[in-house]
């Protein structure tokens, strides 16, 4: 089904969250609230990590940022309504579908290109309408106590097969998941996806995030789970309690199990403080601000190169990512698909 023709879903599934976020003054010092020269950053991604580039950039420049935090599709509906009109000068994602909405709708500057070249362009869109700030890889989980590393699939695509049947779980519901059945759409297409889709339903068991899923295989609760990979490395690197009963499996190179999740900065076209917006996203995908990401909590990828991931992750090149423009990840027509097979 063209994307055109599924686009009025995607907002509207986000119009209620929107109009309350809109119709709120947050009284925390977000966005909407105070100095009317600070860049205010609708934030998606993780909000300890969002505030830990925030507090070091107004140190460093003196520049004021307030957040406004939400989830991606929420506010990437949010923008598309506002238009013009929206107060925003950046938008911070975890995956790049919202970005890809954001693009569709006219709504982004393009980035200054010095900020561009230093991001490989594997890890940003070819448009140059906005820009990869952090990476996330698809992993399995796995509990070996249910299941032997040999017997795992070899490609994601594999868990629609009968075989699988009640051995596998996942969270549907959430951005993430939902960013991987964009990577299956673009490199399998339609048809094949809406039939990947329709096994998932029968086969897979549904929670709640990625966390939930994880939690349940490491409780025996199913032998393997979809899940991005810093969940695992975050609670092996703490207790252990959601994940110490469980290993990582990736899927074969190139496949779109073995997906490489963008996360996207981009600077509004109506900002009326463009020059210090696209300071800021400079500063996030140079080395200080991909410092601070690749040394910090969250065990995400830095972007940039030369700038390391957090130990023990492997290396972001060798993970065998398929080759997917992120521009080209069309989120509505995923939330359809996922909706007809009574996933959402």
């Amino acid at each position: 089904m063209p994307a055109s023709r599924l686009r009025p879903l995607a907002l509207i599934a986000g119009v209620a969250a929107a109009a309350l976020l809109a119709g709120c003054a947050p009284a925390d010092g977000t966005a909407g609230a105070g100095d009317d020269d600070a860049l205010v950053i609708y934030n998606a991604q993780h909000e300890q990590l969002t505030e830990e580039w925030t507090a070091a950039f107004t140190k460093e420049t003196g520049i004021e940022v307030k957040l406004r935090h939400g989830d991606d599709s929420e506010l990437a509906n949010q923008l598309v309504q506002e238009g013009q009109a929206s107060p925003a000068d950046l938008f911070l994602t975890e995956n790049s579908p919202a970005m890809s909405l954001v693009e569709e709708a006219g709504l982004f500057a393009p980035v200054d290109d010095a900020t561009l070249q230093q991001v490989p362009q594997q890890f940003r869109p070819g448009t140059g309408a906005w820009t990869g700030i952090a990476a996330r890889d698809t992993v399995l989980v796995y509990n070996p106590e249910l299941i032997a590393e040999e017997d795992l699939p070899t490609s994601i695509l594999e868990l629609q097969d009968e075989e699988w049947k009640g051995k596998w779980g996942a969270a549907p519901g959430g951005a993430d998941f939902q960013a991987i059945v964009s990577a299956i759409l673009a490199s399998e297409g339609e048809n094949a996806t809406g039939d990947w889709l329709a096994g998932m339903q029968s086969n897979a068991k549904i929670y709640r995030n990625n966390i939930v899923t994880m939690k349940a295989v490491n409780a025996g609760e199913v032998p393997m789970g979809i899940i991005y990979h810093y969940y695992w490395y975050r609670d092996q690197a703490d207790t252990k309690e959601n994940s110490g009963n469980t290993a990582l499996h990736l899927f074969q190179p190139g496949d779109p199990g073995a997906f490489v999740s963008i996360s996207g900065g981009g600077v509004l076209a109506s900002s009326d403080q463009a020059e210090k917006a696209q300071r800021f996203l400079a500063w996030l995908v140079g080395e200080k601000g991909q410092t601070i990401l690749g040394e910090g909590y969250s065990y995400e990828y830095p972007v940039a190169a030369g700038i390391p991931a957090r130990s023990p992750l492997p290396a972001l090149d060798s993970l065998g990512a398929p080759d997917i423009d992120p521009s080209t990840l069309n989120g509505p027509t995923v939330i359809e698909l996922m909706t007809e097979a009574g996933l959402l």
